[in-house]
Protein backbone atom coordinates (compact mmCIF):
# COMPACT_ATOMS: atom_id res chain seq x y z
CA UNK A 1 0.00 0.00 0.00
CA UNK A 2 1.11 3.55 -0.76
CA UNK A 3 -0.12 6.88 0.59
CA UNK A 4 -0.37 9.78 -1.84
CA UNK A 5 -0.66 13.06 0.05
CA UNK A 6 -1.56 16.33 -1.64
CA UNK A 7 0.36 19.43 -0.52
CA UNK A 8 -1.12 21.97 1.87
CA UNK A 9 -4.17 21.82 4.09
CA UNK A 10 -4.98 22.85 7.63
CA UNK A 11 -6.12 20.67 10.54
CA UNK A 12 -9.36 21.68 12.20
CA UNK A 13 -12.12 20.32 14.40
CA UNK A 14 -12.25 17.75 17.19
CA UNK A 15 -11.27 14.12 16.96
CA UNK A 16 -10.32 11.18 19.13
CA UNK A 17 -7.49 8.94 18.02
CA UNK A 18 -7.63 5.20 18.79
CA UNK A 19 -6.84 3.71 22.18
CA UNK A 20 -3.38 3.53 23.68
CA UNK A 21 -1.44 0.56 22.28
CA UNK A 22 0.75 0.06 25.35
CA UNK A 23 -2.24 -0.05 27.69
CA UNK A 24 -4.25 -2.28 25.33
CA UNK A 25 -1.47 -4.91 25.31
CA UNK A 26 -1.17 -4.90 29.08
CA UNK A 27 -4.93 -4.98 29.66
CA UNK A 28 -5.21 -8.25 27.73
CA UNK A 29 -2.17 -9.78 29.43
CA UNK A 30 -3.07 -8.91 33.00
CA UNK A 31 -6.76 -9.57 32.42
CA UNK A 32 -5.87 -13.08 31.27
CA UNK A 33 -3.76 -13.70 34.40
CA UNK A 34 -6.38 -12.29 36.79
CA UNK A 35 -9.08 -14.06 38.73
CA UNK A 36 -12.51 -13.17 37.32
CA UNK A 37 -13.55 -11.09 34.34
CA UNK A 38 -11.88 -7.91 33.09
CA UNK A 39 -13.98 -5.57 30.96
CA UNK A 40 -11.96 -3.28 28.68
CA UNK A 41 -13.30 -0.24 26.81
CA UNK A 42 -11.37 1.82 24.28
CA UNK A 43 -9.25 -1.18 23.24
CA UNK A 44 -7.05 -0.49 20.23
CA UNK A 45 -8.19 -2.72 17.36
CA UNK A 46 -4.83 -2.47 15.61
CA UNK A 47 -2.79 -5.43 14.41
CA UNK A 48 -0.24 -5.29 17.26
CA UNK A 49 -2.81 -5.39 20.05
CA UNK A 50 -4.88 -7.99 18.19
CA UNK A 51 -1.77 -10.18 17.97
CA UNK A 52 -1.57 -10.14 21.77
CA UNK A 53 -5.28 -10.98 22.03
CA UNK A 54 -4.92 -13.94 19.64
CA UNK A 55 -1.95 -15.29 21.63
CA UNK A 56 -3.98 -15.50 24.82
CA UNK A 57 -6.88 -17.14 23.02
CA UNK A 58 -4.35 -19.71 21.78
CA UNK A 59 -3.38 -20.29 25.44
CA UNK A 60 -6.94 -21.11 26.46
CA UNK A 61 -8.27 -17.71 27.57
CA UNK A 62 -11.90 -16.93 26.71
CA UNK A 63 -11.98 -13.43 25.21
CA UNK A 64 -15.14 -11.79 23.85
CA UNK A 65 -14.62 -9.02 21.32
CA UNK A 66 -13.36 -6.62 20.31
CA UNK A 67 -16.68 -4.96 19.53
CA UNK A 68 -16.28 -1.20 18.97
CA UNK A 69 -13.37 -1.17 21.39
CA UNK A 70 -15.02 -3.33 24.05
CA UNK A 71 -13.35 -6.57 25.13
CA UNK A 72 -14.18 -8.94 27.97
CA UNK A 73 -11.42 -11.25 29.21
CA UNK A 74 -12.32 -14.21 31.41
CA UNK A 75 -9.19 -14.49 33.51
CA UNK A 76 -7.68 -17.90 34.26
CA UNK A 77 -5.41 -16.85 37.11
CA UNK A 78 -1.62 -16.77 37.21
CA UNK A 79 -1.32 -20.54 36.76
CA UNK A 80 -4.22 -21.16 34.38
CA UNK A 81 -2.71 -20.65 30.93
CA UNK A 82 -2.53 -23.68 28.65
CA UNK A 83 0.17 -24.75 26.20
CA UNK A 84 -0.51 -23.33 22.71
CA UNK A 85 -0.84 -25.84 19.91
CA UNK A 86 1.38 -23.85 17.54
CA UNK A 87 3.96 -21.04 17.64
CA UNK A 88 2.54 -17.73 18.81
CA UNK A 89 2.61 -15.33 15.84
CA UNK A 90 3.18 -11.70 16.90
CA UNK A 91 3.40 -9.96 13.55
CA UNK A 92 5.23 -6.63 14.00
CA UNK A 93 4.72 -6.27 17.76
CA UNK A 94 7.95 -5.91 19.73
CA UNK A 95 5.96 -5.09 22.87
CA UNK A 96 4.10 -8.40 22.66
CA UNK A 97 7.27 -10.41 22.15
CA UNK A 98 9.31 -8.83 24.93
CA UNK A 99 6.54 -8.80 27.52
CA UNK A 100 5.51 -12.36 26.69
CA UNK A 101 9.09 -13.52 27.26
CA UNK A 102 8.73 -12.49 30.89
CA UNK A 103 5.21 -13.79 31.32
CA UNK A 104 5.93 -17.16 29.67
CA UNK A 105 9.15 -17.68 31.63
CA UNK A 106 7.05 -18.65 34.64
CA UNK A 107 4.73 -21.10 32.90
CA UNK A 108 4.83 -24.91 33.04
CA UNK A 109 4.86 -25.34 29.24
CA UNK A 110 7.12 -24.44 26.31
CA UNK A 111 6.08 -21.74 23.86
CA UNK A 112 7.64 -20.40 20.68
CA UNK A 113 7.30 -16.73 19.67
CA UNK A 114 7.58 -15.69 16.02
CA UNK A 115 7.10 -12.45 14.11
CA UNK A 116 7.34 -10.84 10.71
CA UNK A 117 10.59 -9.98 8.94
CA UNK A 118 10.93 -6.65 10.75
CA UNK A 119 10.32 -8.08 14.23
CA UNK A 120 12.70 -10.97 13.52
CA UNK A 121 15.55 -8.44 13.16
CA UNK A 122 14.93 -6.63 16.44
CA UNK A 123 17.29 -7.25 19.40
CA UNK A 124 15.94 -9.54 22.12
CA UNK A 125 19.11 -10.11 24.16
CA UNK A 126 18.24 -7.09 26.28
CA UNK A 127 15.30 -9.05 27.69
CA UNK A 128 16.70 -12.60 27.37
CA UNK A 129 19.81 -11.92 29.45
CA UNK A 130 18.16 -10.56 32.62
CA UNK A 131 15.40 -13.19 32.42
CA UNK A 132 18.11 -15.85 32.19
CA UNK A 133 19.60 -14.39 35.36
CA UNK A 134 16.20 -15.06 36.99
CA UNK A 135 16.38 -18.72 35.94
CA UNK A 136 14.49 -18.57 32.65
CA UNK A 137 15.55 -20.63 29.66
CA UNK A 138 14.97 -18.82 26.38
CA UNK A 139 16.37 -20.02 23.06
CA UNK A 140 16.85 -17.60 20.18
CA UNK A 141 18.31 -17.35 16.71
CA UNK A 142 22.09 -16.89 16.62
CA UNK A 143 21.93 -13.09 16.73
CA UNK A 144 19.67 -13.08 19.77
CA UNK A 145 16.60 -12.50 17.62
CA UNK A 146 13.28 -14.27 16.99
CA UNK A 147 12.05 -16.90 16.74
CA UNK A 148 12.28 -17.38 20.49
CA UNK A 149 11.42 -20.52 22.44
CA UNK A 150 10.64 -20.05 26.13
CA UNK A 151 11.08 -23.29 28.06
CA UNK A 152 8.54 -23.98 30.77
CA UNK A 153 8.91 -25.52 34.18
CA UNK A 154 11.87 -23.37 35.25
CA UNK A 155 11.98 -22.16 38.88
CA UNK A 156 12.44 -18.39 38.81
CA UNK A 157 14.00 -16.27 41.52
CA UNK A 158 13.88 -12.54 42.01
CA UNK A 159 16.80 -10.31 41.05
CA UNK A 160 17.80 -6.70 41.54
CA UNK A 161 18.48 -5.42 38.03
CA UNK A 162 19.78 -2.09 36.79
CA UNK A 163 18.66 -1.42 33.22
CA UNK A 164 21.65 -0.44 31.07
CA UNK A 165 19.29 1.37 28.68
CA UNK A 166 15.93 2.87 29.60
CA UNK A 167 13.28 0.45 28.29
CA UNK A 168 9.71 0.07 29.48
CA UNK A 169 9.44 -3.22 27.60
CA UNK A 170 12.38 -4.81 29.40
CA UNK A 171 11.23 -3.41 32.75
CA UNK A 172 7.75 -4.81 32.18
CA UNK A 173 9.04 -8.24 31.11
CA UNK A 174 11.04 -8.53 34.34
CA UNK A 175 8.11 -7.42 36.50
CA UNK A 176 5.83 -9.97 34.80
CA UNK A 177 8.39 -12.70 35.40
CA UNK A 178 8.62 -11.45 38.97
CA UNK A 179 4.99 -12.43 39.54
CA UNK A 180 6.16 -16.07 39.25
CA UNK A 181 9.53 -15.72 40.99
CA UNK A 182 10.50 -16.51 44.56
CA UNK A 183 11.45 -13.39 46.49
CA UNK A 184 11.54 -9.81 45.23
CA UNK A 185 12.21 -8.66 41.71
CA UNK A 186 13.44 -5.07 41.47
CA UNK A 187 14.25 -3.00 38.40
CA UNK A 188 16.13 0.32 38.49
CA UNK A 189 15.89 2.65 35.50
CA UNK A 190 18.58 5.06 34.28
CA UNK A 191 15.78 7.40 33.15
CA UNK A 192 11.99 7.35 33.52
CA UNK A 193 10.03 5.20 31.05
CA UNK A 194 6.31 4.58 30.68
CA UNK A 195 4.88 3.08 33.85
CA UNK A 196 1.66 1.52 32.56
CA UNK A 197 2.61 -1.94 33.84
CA UNK A 198 3.16 -0.72 37.39
CA UNK A 199 -0.05 1.30 37.37
CA UNK A 200 -2.08 -1.56 35.97
CA UNK A 201 -0.64 -4.15 38.35
CA UNK A 202 -1.70 -1.88 41.21
CA UNK A 203 -5.12 -1.50 39.60
CA UNK A 204 -5.47 -5.30 39.54
CA UNK A 205 -4.71 -5.37 43.26
CA UNK A 206 -1.09 -6.52 43.07
CA UNK A 207 1.34 -4.81 45.43
CA UNK A 208 3.97 -2.73 43.65
CA UNK A 209 6.70 -0.88 45.56
CA UNK A 210 8.16 2.27 44.02
CA UNK A 211 11.14 4.19 45.34
CA UNK A 212 12.33 6.83 42.91
CA UNK A 213 13.73 5.07 39.84
CA UNK A 214 13.36 1.61 41.43
CA UNK A 215 10.25 -0.58 41.21
CA UNK A 216 9.76 -3.96 42.93
CA UNK A 217 7.25 -6.79 43.05
CA UNK A 218 7.12 -9.86 45.27
CA UNK A 219 6.20 -13.20 43.72
CA UNK A 220 3.22 -15.25 44.82
CA UNK A 221 0.41 -12.69 44.76
CA UNK A 222 -2.75 -12.65 42.71
CA UNK A 223 -4.56 -10.33 40.32
CA UNK A 224 -8.25 -9.47 40.52
CA UNK A 225 -10.15 -8.62 37.33
CA UNK A 226 -12.06 -5.37 36.95
CA UNK A 227 -12.81 -2.47 34.61
CA UNK A 228 -10.23 -0.79 32.36
CA UNK A 229 -10.85 2.28 30.21
CA UNK A 230 -8.09 2.78 27.66
CA UNK A 231 -7.37 6.45 26.87
CA UNK A 232 -6.54 7.74 23.40
CA UNK A 233 -2.91 7.02 22.48
CA UNK A 234 -0.62 10.05 22.81
CA UNK A 235 1.77 8.39 20.32
CA UNK A 236 -1.02 8.47 17.72
CA UNK A 237 -2.11 11.96 18.76
CA UNK A 238 1.49 13.13 18.18
CA UNK A 239 1.05 13.16 14.40
CA UNK A 240 -1.88 15.56 14.71
CA UNK A 241 -0.08 17.67 17.31
CA UNK A 242 2.74 18.15 14.81
CA UNK A 243 0.46 18.53 11.80
CA UNK A 244 -1.64 21.22 13.45
CA UNK A 245 1.49 22.99 14.72
CA UNK A 246 3.08 23.29 11.28
CA UNK A 247 0.04 23.74 8.99
CA UNK A 248 -0.93 27.41 8.82
CA UNK A 249 -4.47 28.17 9.99
CA UNK A 250 -4.85 24.97 12.03
CA UNK A 251 -6.94 24.75 15.19
CA UNK A 252 -7.62 21.22 16.40
CA UNK A 253 -8.68 19.57 19.66
CA UNK A 254 -7.67 15.97 20.40
CA UNK A 255 -10.01 14.39 22.93
CA UNK A 256 -9.38 12.06 25.89
CA UNK A 257 -5.62 11.75 25.30
CA UNK A 258 -3.60 9.74 27.80
CA UNK A 259 -1.34 12.16 29.69
CA UNK A 260 0.72 9.74 31.74
CA UNK A 261 3.76 11.80 32.80
CA UNK A 262 6.09 9.09 31.45
CA UNK A 263 4.60 9.64 27.96
CA UNK A 264 4.24 13.43 27.58
CA UNK A 265 7.72 14.19 26.29
CA UNK A 266 6.29 14.99 22.85
CA UNK A 267 4.18 17.80 24.32
CA UNK A 268 7.10 19.15 26.32
CA UNK A 269 9.44 19.12 23.31
CA UNK A 270 6.92 20.77 20.99
CA UNK A 271 6.28 23.48 23.57
CA UNK A 272 10.01 24.12 23.86
CA UNK A 273 9.97 24.62 20.10
CA UNK A 274 7.17 27.20 20.44
CA UNK A 275 4.09 25.08 19.77
CA UNK A 276 0.72 26.40 20.97
CA UNK A 277 -0.69 23.42 22.90
CA UNK A 278 -3.29 23.87 25.63
CA UNK A 279 -4.11 21.07 28.07
CA UNK A 280 -7.84 21.16 28.88
CA UNK A 281 -10.35 19.13 30.89
CA UNK A 282 -7.74 17.21 32.89
CA UNK A 283 -9.02 14.19 34.79
CA UNK A 284 -8.04 10.69 35.94
CA UNK A 285 -9.70 7.67 34.35
CA UNK A 286 -8.89 4.16 35.54
CA UNK A 287 -5.72 5.31 37.25
CA UNK A 288 -4.39 7.07 34.13
CA UNK A 289 -4.42 10.88 33.68
CA UNK A 290 -6.22 12.05 30.54
CA UNK A 291 -6.97 15.45 29.00
CA UNK A 292 -8.10 17.18 25.83
CA UNK A 293 -5.31 18.86 23.85
CA UNK A 294 -6.03 21.99 21.80
CA UNK A 295 -3.28 22.78 19.31
CA UNK A 296 -3.06 25.77 16.97
CA UNK A 297 -0.49 26.53 14.30
CA UNK A 298 2.51 28.49 15.52
CA UNK A 299 6.00 29.39 14.30
CA UNK A 300 8.46 26.79 15.60
CA UNK A 301 12.13 27.27 16.40
CA UNK A 302 14.94 24.74 16.40
CA UNK A 303 16.27 23.53 19.75
CA UNK A 304 18.76 21.15 21.29
CA UNK A 305 16.35 18.51 22.59
CA UNK A 306 17.04 17.88 26.30
CA UNK A 307 18.30 14.32 26.76
CA UNK A 308 16.13 13.75 29.83
CA UNK A 309 13.05 14.07 27.60
CA UNK A 310 14.24 11.51 25.05
CA UNK A 311 12.91 8.36 26.84
CA UNK A 312 9.58 10.16 27.40
CA UNK A 313 9.11 10.68 23.64
CA UNK A 314 11.02 7.80 22.08
CA UNK A 315 8.14 6.63 19.86
CA UNK A 316 7.21 10.16 18.79
CA UNK A 317 10.49 11.19 17.17
CA UNK A 318 9.41 10.46 13.58
CA UNK A 319 6.70 13.09 14.05
CA UNK A 320 9.04 15.42 15.94
CA UNK A 321 11.57 15.24 13.09
CA UNK A 322 8.87 16.66 10.81
CA UNK A 323 8.32 19.53 13.26
CA UNK A 324 12.07 20.16 13.34
CA UNK A 325 12.20 20.22 9.53
CA UNK A 326 10.04 23.34 9.38
CA UNK A 327 11.35 25.04 12.54
CA UNK A 328 13.51 28.13 12.22
CA UNK A 329 17.15 27.24 12.77
CA UNK A 330 18.76 23.98 13.80
CA UNK A 331 17.35 21.12 15.87
CA UNK A 332 19.78 18.66 17.44
CA UNK A 333 18.83 15.30 18.95
CA UNK A 334 21.35 13.28 20.99
CA UNK A 335 21.04 10.31 23.34
CA UNK A 336 18.52 8.46 21.15
CA UNK A 337 20.43 5.32 20.07
CA UNK A 338 17.22 3.35 20.74
CA UNK A 339 15.74 4.77 17.53
CA UNK A 340 18.21 2.63 15.58
CA UNK A 341 16.49 -0.61 16.66
CA UNK A 342 12.80 0.20 16.34
CA UNK A 343 10.57 -1.20 13.55
CA UNK A 344 13.16 0.41 11.28
CA UNK A 345 16.32 2.39 11.85
CA UNK A 346 14.27 5.53 12.43
CA UNK A 347 17.27 7.84 12.36
CA UNK A 348 18.48 6.64 8.96
CA UNK A 349 15.03 6.24 7.41
CA UNK A 350 13.76 9.66 8.50
CA UNK A 351 16.98 11.34 7.38
CA UNK A 352 16.70 9.68 3.95
CA UNK A 353 13.09 10.80 3.57
CA UNK A 354 13.76 14.37 4.68
CA UNK A 355 16.73 14.63 2.34
CA UNK A 356 14.51 13.40 -0.50
CA UNK A 357 12.14 16.31 0.21
CA UNK A 358 15.06 18.76 0.20
CA UNK A 359 15.51 19.16 3.96
CA UNK A 360 19.00 19.10 5.45
CA UNK A 361 18.94 16.14 7.84
CA UNK A 362 22.24 14.75 9.07
CA UNK A 363 21.99 11.36 10.82
CA UNK A 364 24.31 10.72 13.77
CA UNK A 365 24.94 7.54 15.77
CA UNK A 366 22.63 8.61 18.59
CA UNK A 367 20.38 11.18 16.93
CA UNK A 368 20.08 13.73 14.16
CA UNK A 369 20.82 17.30 13.16
CA UNK A 370 18.03 18.97 11.15
CA UNK A 371 18.09 22.45 9.62
CA UNK A 372 14.56 23.74 9.25
CA UNK A 373 13.12 25.57 6.28
CA UNK A 374 9.73 27.19 5.55
CA UNK A 375 8.62 24.59 3.02
CA UNK A 376 9.98 21.69 1.02
CA UNK A 377 9.37 19.78 -2.17
CA UNK A 378 7.40 16.63 -2.81
CA UNK A 379 8.76 13.28 -3.84
CA UNK A 380 8.76 9.57 -3.09
CA UNK A 381 9.82 8.35 0.35
CA UNK A 382 10.00 4.81 1.67
CA UNK A 383 8.63 3.96 5.11
CA UNK A 384 10.50 0.63 5.32
CA UNK A 385 7.28 -0.95 6.67
CA UNK A 386 7.41 1.35 9.71
CA UNK A 387 3.97 2.69 10.61
CA UNK A 388 5.29 5.78 12.40
CA UNK A 389 7.49 6.77 9.45
CA UNK A 390 4.50 6.56 7.10
CA UNK A 391 2.27 8.68 9.35
CA UNK A 392 4.98 11.27 9.98
CA UNK A 393 5.54 11.94 6.27
CA UNK A 394 1.78 12.21 5.77
CA UNK A 395 1.83 15.29 8.01
CA UNK A 396 4.90 16.62 6.17
CA UNK A 397 2.71 17.22 3.12
CA UNK A 398 1.05 20.18 4.86
CA UNK A 399 4.27 22.13 4.21
CA UNK A 400 5.20 20.61 0.83
CA UNK A 401 5.01 22.22 -2.62
CA UNK A 402 4.14 18.98 -4.38
CA UNK A 403 2.64 15.55 -3.75
CA UNK A 404 4.42 13.22 -1.32
CA UNK A 405 4.24 9.52 -2.20
CA UNK A 406 4.90 7.22 0.77
CA UNK A 407 5.72 3.60 -0.01
CA UNK A 408 5.03 0.47 2.05
CA UNK A 409 2.30 1.74 4.37
CA UNK A 410 0.51 -1.52 5.18
CA UNK A 411 1.78 -1.57 8.77
CA UNK A 412 -0.03 1.66 9.71
CA UNK A 413 -2.83 -0.63 10.88
CA UNK A 414 -0.53 -2.07 13.55
CA UNK A 415 -1.06 0.99 15.70
CA UNK A 416 -3.61 3.28 14.04
CA UNK A 417 -6.54 1.66 12.23
CA UNK A 418 -8.55 4.37 10.48
CA UNK A 419 -5.59 6.75 10.17
CA UNK A 420 -6.37 7.73 6.58
CA UNK A 421 -10.02 8.46 7.31
CA UNK A 422 -9.29 10.53 10.44
CA UNK A 423 -6.54 12.43 8.66
CA UNK A 424 -8.87 13.31 5.81
CA UNK A 425 -11.52 14.38 8.33
CA UNK A 426 -8.92 16.65 9.95
CA UNK A 427 -8.16 18.36 6.63
CA UNK A 428 -5.19 16.59 5.02
CA UNK A 429 -5.79 15.13 1.54
CA UNK A 430 -4.34 11.63 1.78
CA UNK A 431 -5.34 8.70 -0.42
CA UNK A 432 -4.42 5.01 -0.44
CA UNK A 433 -3.10 3.47 -3.63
Amino acid sequence: MEFHVQPGGALRGRLRVPGDKSISHRAIMLGALADGATCISGFLEGEDALATLRCFRAMGVDIDGPHQGRVTVQGVGLRGLQAPGAPLELGNSGTSMRLLCGLLAGQSFDATLTGDHSLSRRPMRRVIDPLTAMGAVIESAGAGTAPLTVRGGQPLHGIDYELPVASAQVKSALLLAGLYASGRTCVTEPAPTRDHTERMLSGFGYRVERDGSRVCVEGGGRLQGGEIEVPADISSAAFFLVGASIAEGSDMTLEHVGMNPTRTGVVDILRLMGADIQVQNERVVGGEPVADLRVRSAPLKGIAIPEHLVPLAIDEFPALFIAAACAEGETLLTGAEELRVKESDRIAVMADGLNTLGVTAEPRPDGMRIVGQPEWGGGRVHSHSDHRIAMAFTMAATRARDVIHIEDCDNVNTSFPGFVELTREAGVAVARQ
